[in-house]
């Protein structure tokens, strides 16, 4: 079997963190476990070994030739996000690009995306600590605040760090099944799949009471035992016992996310599985994860994942 040709565009500046992770994804031999073979090659300018942060170096294997032949361009984050990628770089992603080979750029690296100007009248999203210096910096690029990856025009950005590596689990999980996505995720230790935005890691004041976040942590914990039950706000802030404002407040302070929201990943997190890994019927699914209706179902899904349930399962269904 052919192997699939993917591409780490390297040059001086970017992170030793993200190159591990693509490294981590693309590099490793894991076809024992049916996962298809890749041929990860680190592509640069020249063939100069690059300095990293932390006293490493990467040795690059290619020259920005081999991007012709790659069927996926991953861009590392970078250590000083207002630094120019080198020209040759820029040219070789705008030429990519037109080609119509997709990219995807880990946290930082939606800075070098944006500097070949890929990124202009596109949504993209970067570390939330870097989200103003982006919007400072490209105007033209439509930042959102807290998605944890976005994709548009066949150009992929993610959010600081972890979400890194939700993005490249992401890409496996879409060209290649949910069960390659799961086993690599599996051998790395990471959930093969993360619901919710980015909102939860920024920087909050923290509770000062501790008693509050151990009652939300319990209501969390208690809600996920009865998806399947139609919970409301009122009886999750009963749980807690406290008012609905109140356990509102506390609840989006503690988590960066509404009570209604947070509920509603975890039903459509609750419906994926399902998909996956069941061959059980529409209106079982939205039963089981709280829906009450396949009609129900499908709009949260419409909503947050853009595609239908049936959709899902003929994608990320797994060999029984």
């Amino acid at each position: 079997m052919n192997k699939v040709n993917v591409a780490l565009l390297a040059f001086p500046g970017i992170r030793a963190f993200d190159t591990s992770v693509i490294t981590e994804v693309w590099g490793t031999d894991h076809t024992d476990r049916g996962v298809p073979a890749f041929d990860l090659r680190r592509v640069a300018a020249d063939p100069a070994p690059i300095p990293l942060r932390g006293g490493l170096s990467l040795t690059p294997d290619r020259t920005l030739t081999w991007l012709d032949r790659a069927s996926l361009i991953l861009v590392p984050g970078l250590d000083d996000h207002r630094s120019p990628a080198p020209d040759p770089v820029l040219r070789a992603l705008r030429r990519a690009h037109h080609r119509g080979t997709p990219i995807a750029a880990l946290c930082g690296g939606a800075f070098t995306v944006a500097q070949a100007g890929l990124l202009d009248g596109r949504r993209a999203v970067t570390h939330w600590n870097l989200a103003e210096l982006l919007r400072t910096q490209h105007p033209q690029v439509t930042v959102e605040p807290d998605a944890l990856f976005i994709e548009d025009d066949n150009i992929w950005t993610s959010a600081g760090t972890a979400a890194g590596i939700d993005l490249c689990l992401h890409l496996i999980r879409t060209a290649h099944g949910a069960e390659a996505a799961a086993s690599i995720a599996r051998s790395m230790v990471t959930a093969p799949f993360r619901t919710g935005t980015q909102a939860q890691f920024i920087e909050h004041p923290t509770p000062h009471a501790d008693r509050d976040a151990d009652a939300l942590a319990s209501v969390r914990e208690h809600a996920l035992r009865h998806l399947h039950e139609p919970l409301t706000i009122a009886d999750l802030a009963a749980q807690a016992g406290m008012s609905a404002r109140s356990f509102a407040r506390h609840f989006t302070a503690a988590t960066g996310s509404t009570p209604l929201r947070w509920l509603l990943d975890q039903r459509v997190a609750a419906a994926q599985k399902l998909l996956e890994h069941t061959d059980l019927p529409m209106p079982e699914v939205a039963r089981r994860a709280g829906f009450g209706s396949e009609i129900t179902m499908r709009q949260h899904f419409t909503t947050r994942l853009s595609t239908s349930p049936r959709a899902y399962r003929a994608s990320f269904a797994a060999t029984r």
